[in-house]
């Protein structure tokens, strides 16, 4: 293990600290941002040394739940501290991660494996177990409150809230459950004789544990520096007349950095299962894990929370599951499905700045 690996998330640390100490000046914006860049890329290091230790598809869900569960718990304060101002916070961020994930990091994913390699292949029993639970979860948590006539405006009344967080919450437990113990060889990835690091000797249990210290360290860093951020960027959208859910993009973009970094990193290595694995299980954990610490905190709380998406929301959210059944529906990838992802994500950022 290398010392920058070591050092780089404990200066990210220190930068968080410093930035919560001082405030946000241009000195501290500044190191707030190299920080969270280091700590983005020393999480994926540590995330890959966990993964290696522990094997597939083990190593890819803990760093999907490191980094859900910090996320969870980034929104929550979001909203406690907001109040009304930020209802909209969860579906704003749960829909652009889902957009991120299922487009962006997809089809970057499927792109550069494409050029790299032609042709690529992943297990579709295992993508399609997680598509057959990621749908009907985005349409409880972020459709149906639109259409539901109890509570006005986009809101699920309380029993419906707690029912659909439940419903998710089960959905993502049965998937795990299928990932790791009853269909693990779904999400197992071939051995690929090309690369390297799949026949590099594991590292021991304390280095594996010590990476795990410093992953949970890295991803502090970057969901609090990206927090810390955050008052900049919202200043950044309101003086660019940009709509105010550019912001919760903007920070989904940041907190899906290290998933992302490590999802491209594997499929360029021809690991297409490793990047997949990682792509749908962080979707599937965003909303399984986030909606029920939301909705408990509403509940109890009495916190107002907006979850239902306008019709131009609803018509992308279809839009991308009805392309990610066709694009993933054989197995085998190319560049041209990586290609139909990232227009429709490219879309999706577009129509977020001009609706």
């Amino acid at each position: 293990m290398t010392l920058w690996t070591w050092l780089v998330p404990l200066a990210g640390v220190s930068t968080l600290g410093a930035a919560i100490a001082l405030g946000t000046s241009t000195l501290i914006a500044v190191l707030a941002t190299l920080g969270l860049v280091g700590s983005v890329f020393a999480a994926v290091h540590h995330a890959e040394v966990v993964a290696h230790r522990v094997g597939e598809p083990f190593g890819t869900l803990v760093l999907a739940l490191a980094v859900t569960v910090i996320e969870a718990s980034l929104i929550l304060s979001m909203v406690i501290a907001g109040g009304i101002e930020q209802a909209a916070v969860p579906r704003d961020t749960i829909y652009a991660a889902l957009m991120i994930i299922c487009n962006g990091v997809v089809g970057v994913c499927l792109l550069v494996g494409g050029w790299h390699h032609r042709e690529q292949s992943f297990r579709v029993e295992g993508a399609n177990s997680g598509l057959a639970a990621l749908i009907p979860m985005a349409a409880l948590t972020l459709v149906l409150p639109a259409f539901t006539t109890t509570t006005p405006g986009g809101t699920y009344s309380n029993s419906q809230l707690i029912f659909a967080a439940v419903a998710s919450l089960a959905l993502w437990a049965v998937f795990v459950f299928v990932q790791t113990v009853r269909h693990r060889d779904y999400f197992l990835p071939a051995v690929n004789t090309d690369d390297p690091d799949v026949h590099a000797a594991p590292p021991t249990n304390a280095m594996a544990w010590a990476s795990f210290g410093l992953l949970m360290v890295a991803l502090v860093a970057v969901v609090g520096l990206a927090k810390v951020l955050s008052p900049s960027i919202e200043r950044g959208v309101a003086a660019a007349g940009a709509p105010k859910a550019v912001i919760g993009i903007a920070i989904a973009l940041i907190v899906l950095l290290p998933e992302t970094w490590a999802a491209v990193r594997a499929a360029r290595a021809n690991r297409l299962q490793t990047s997949m694995n990682l792509a749908i299980g962080s979707a599937l954990a965003s909303i399984g894990l986030t909606i029920p610490v939301v909705a408990i905190a509403a509940v109890i709380l009495d916190i107002p929370l907006v979850l239902g998406l306008d019709a131009l929301g609803i018509a992308m959210l279809v839009l991308t599951f009805l392309v990610s059944t066709v694009t993933l529906a054989t197995g085998r990838t190319h560049l041209m499905q990586g290609a139909v992802h990232l227009v429709i994500f490219a879309a999706f950022l577009f129509l977020a700045l001009v609706p």
